[in-house]
């Protein structure tokens, strides 16, 4: 059993929120795209394929989604228009289930994985500490004992906030300050993980170094010393992006992806932009399941990501 419960109303309301400019975007398009139409032809699949597209789920992934519903078109002789967000909502609910997107109410903590230690990675500017403060808040809200360790020591900037966001919070975090080695941050914080019995343990790192090789060097060495502890550690390596850059996230997923093994993705900034179509995307694109969304500036608003609720909010007519 997971430790967040059901999928409340509240968050339902605070999804269909943060996603509003994304929804309203692709339904004002769509409602142009069938008006006078009975059913669905030719032009209307070309105009769903530019929705798409504009919506930045991606040319490769549109193409998918669009040869999917002509298969249903064909097989079912007549699809009336009427039907379309039905299918489109069936469809890319599939596509995100075959790219290992969980259908999550909740989220579990594996057993014998204590403390479950996360790495999160992601380029200056796309919320990576501030998505791991909400993130230490979910988990200590549902009464698991979370440790943080502050090892993006490149950014002055970076070791305060989080050490703000665990006062906040009310959670510890290990800190060596500007300019030191990020390895020996993630080590204390992994060792006072274990000394103290801690359930979770996330591990803040750079956003940006000189060159691809020197991150990579980097992410290993601290892969490296974490695993004297844990030796299956990290479990998690967490990748940060910016939803509302578009485009230039899947240029980032690409980007890290070539330099360390991502295993989940949290998506950030969906509330400020129509371009929520970015999480179908990338999720199809890399075969990376996508774990958390950013809906709202509130702490409570990085959601544990479930696929059912989020394309019923995407492409749900309000």
């Amino acid at each position: 059993m997971g430790i967040f419960g059901f999928f409340s109303k509240d968050k339902k309301e605070s999804l269909d929120k943060g996603l509003q400019k994304s929804s309203e975007n692709i339904f004002s398009k769509l409602s142009k795209a069938v008006v006078g139409k009975s059913k669905v032809d030719d032009e209307v699949l070309d105009e769903l394929e530019e929705i798409l597209i504009t919506s930045d789920v991606g040319v490769d992934t549109t193409i998918k989604v669009i040869k999917r519903i002509e298969e249903r078109v064909a097989r079912d002789k007549y699809v009336n228009t009427t039907e379309l967000d039905v299918i489109l909502k069936e469809e890319i609910e599939n596509l995100l289930k075959e790219n290992n997107s969980q259908d999550l109410l909740d989220i579990d903590l594996p057993e014998g994985k204590k403390p479950y230690v996360i790495m999160v990675v992601g380029v200056n500017g796309v919320g990576k500490t501030t998505t791991i403060g909400k993130l230490a808040n979910l988990f200590q809200s549902a009464g698991k004992s979370v440790i943080l360790g502050a090892a993006d020591t490149f950014r002055a900037a970076a070791v305060d906030q989080l050490i703000l966001w665990g006062e906040r919070v009310g959670v510890p975090v290990v800190s060596h300050g500007m300019n030191t080695d990020p390895a020996s941050v993630a080590f204390d914080a992994v060792k006072q993980g274990v000394d103290t019995n801690a359930d979770v343990v996330i591990i803040d790192t750079a956003g940006r170094l000189h060159t691809k090789v020197n991150l990579m060097n980097e992410l290993g060495k601290i892969k490296r010393v974490m695993q004297k502890f844990i030796p299956d550690a990290p479990h998690e390596i967490l990748l940060v992006l910016d939803g509302s850059t578009g485009q230039n996230a899947f240029i980032q997923a690409k980007e890290f992806t070539k330099v360390t093994e991502i295993t989940a993705l949290a998506i950030t900034k969906l509330d400020g932009t129509a371009k929520g179509g970015v999480v179908i995307g990338i999720s199809d694109q890399f075969k990376i399941p996508v774990k958390y969304i950013g809906v709202g500036e509130k702490m409570t608003d990085l959601q544990i990501f479930n696929r059912k609720e989020f394309v019923d909010s995407l492409f749900t007519k309000k």
